[in-house]
């Protein structure tokens, strides 16, 4: 009898270890990982983050199945540096690219060849790799190409200039050209965010029996709006008086970059993200047909706030979750974004967290999953204890660095969040103080009531950065 109790007891000892994963590195498959990154989505563009102008069916599901994140920031307050910083584990202090600094005739500044990836980190370790969607981290062939910075497959735009069109000319399977010619002139026969993901639905039947790392970085809802008439038809006189944007509809710069005008702006930007989240709800579908659940992360975010052109309403939809600042500044609103990771029996169902991190934790993060040593240095923080509901170690500060209007800087640490713009402008403008804990929306300069915190934090600040030979302040940050 006593035996009997004593195996009774052991049982359901092993079954609860099982399932709250003390020791999270023990008897875990290397997990398949799609990180699905949204562009310029901002912190209040879903639902389940408060939106309620439209709902996003689909990446509420997978919130509740999986954990939010209320404290997530991105690399950057743009496309390059963000992406940047997660593919790279470093912060705009330290990652090679810190701006969208543009290559003619296609392209962006590239990573440098000596960069170590995120995707060669898994690639070291037995993963298939391939990134669809947007890249921007180098020009086509240079040594910042997706396929010689750790990545087996791409497709998409290699640039984020043309990428804010979606019925492009061409895009880039791997180094070859896919022409569109069902896109030529004014043609739209062709919407690329489809085109992308049927590729990268692909490669995840293709790669279903090895382990993978899916990097779908969708170009929704970046730049000029512009969605499928079915899409737009759902929110067609239902959000509002329409203010018609102008835009450039032809001439010798169609579709090289400037935005084309959009007659009903609120019912283009709600199907947008409407059409996102029915992609994102095929995955996740695809992902359970396959049998593969149970062994895949599903993390959905931003690579920064929303943004104002192209006749975007922030205010309309409160994309910015009321945040103060958009696309562009280092307040909370440009840099704090949405983030779900879903992890079947694995991560508590249906859970939050206010844990504070950033893009550059998701490198040491997969290191922690896979229970290997980086050989690189970061800044970043494994987030891992977080996910498990174990006690989580916290970041001494974040750091971000903004090389475009001016020049810009702000820096994180606990509640308080200094900031100080037009570096380049006007060098000697004061640091600005923010107690988030106090004031989340950043109303309330506090530097003159605290200067010592100022002191404090400005020191932190200016050894927080190493200089970079490419992208560089034209004055001292600190006079």
């Amino acid at each position: 009898m006593k035996q009997l109790i004593f195996s009774i007891f052991l049982f359901f000892c092993i079954f609860s270890c099982k399932n709250n994963h003390p020791n999270p590195k023990v008897n875990i498959e290397k997990p398949n990982i799609i990180y699905i990154l949204a562009d310029d989505l901002g912190y209040g563009d879903l639902s389940s983050y408060g939106q309620k102008r439209f709902t996003t069916p689909n990446i509420d599901q997978l919130a509740k199945e999986g954990k939010i994140f209320t404290r997530h920031y991105a690399g950057s307050t743009v496309c390059a540096p963000s992406r940047s910083s997660l593919l790279t584990g470093l912060h705009t202090g330290h990652t090679p690219v810190r701006g969208n600094k543009r290559h003619d005739p296609e392209g962006q500044w590239p990573m440098p060849n000596d960069t170590f990836t995120l995707a060669e980190l898994l690639k070291e370790n037995g993963y298939k790799t391939g990134v669809f969607g947007k890249w921007g981290l180098g020009y086509p062939n240079s040594e910042g190409d997706p396929l010689k910075q750790g990545f087996d497959e791409f497709y998409g735009y290699n640039c984020q200039r043309l990428a804010h069109h979606y019925y492009p000319r061409y895009l880039w399977k791997n180094n070859t050209i896919d022409s569109l010619p069902e896109n030529s002139g004014k043609n739209k026969g062709s919407y690329a965010p489809n085109r992308i993901h049927k590729e990268a639905m692909t490669f995840l039947e293709k790669n279903k029996d090895n382990p993978f790392f899916l990097y779908y970085a969708a170009v929704v809802p970046h730049a000029e709006l512009a969605v499928p008439e079915p899409y737009l038809n759902k929110f067609k006189g239902k959000l509002g008086k329409e203010k018609p944007y102008k835009g450039y509809d032809d001439g010798p710069r169609y579709r090289e970059g400037p935005f084309e005008s959009q007659k009903e702006p609120h019912a283009t930007f709600a199907g947008m993200i409407t059409h996102l989240d029915d992609r994102i709800g095929e995955i996740m579908r695809k992902v359970k047909e396959l049998g593969i659940e149970e062994n895949t992360i599903i993390v959905f975010t931003s690579d920064n706030g929303p943004h104002i052109e192209a006749g975007s309403d922030v205010n309309y939809f409160n994309s910015n979750g009321n945040l103060r600042g958009v696309k562009r500044d280092l307040y909370e609103g440009g840099i704090r974004v949405p983030m779900i990771i879903k992890w079947k029996d694995h991560i508590k169902e249906n859970s939050k967290t206010d844990h504070v991190s950033a893009f550059w934790d998701v490198m040491p993060t997969v290191a922690d999953i896979l229970n290997i040593e980086l050989k690189t240095p970061t800044d970043g923080l494994s987030f891992l204890p977080t996910l498990f509901n174990q006690k989580q170690p916290q970041h001494d500060y974040l750091y971000w660095e903004f090389h475009e209007k001016g020049g810009r800087v702000a820096l994180l640490k606990d509640d308080w969040k200094l900031i100080k713009y037009d570096i380049n402008k006007t060098p000697q403008k004061e640091f600005e103080l923010y107690n988030l804990k106090e004031d989340p929306s950043e109303q309330n300069d506090l530097a003159a009531k605290h200067p010592q915190i100022v002191d404090k934090l400005s020191t932190l600040l200016l050894n927080a950065r190493e200089e970079s030979d490419v992208f560089k302040f034209k004055k001292n940050i600190k006079p």
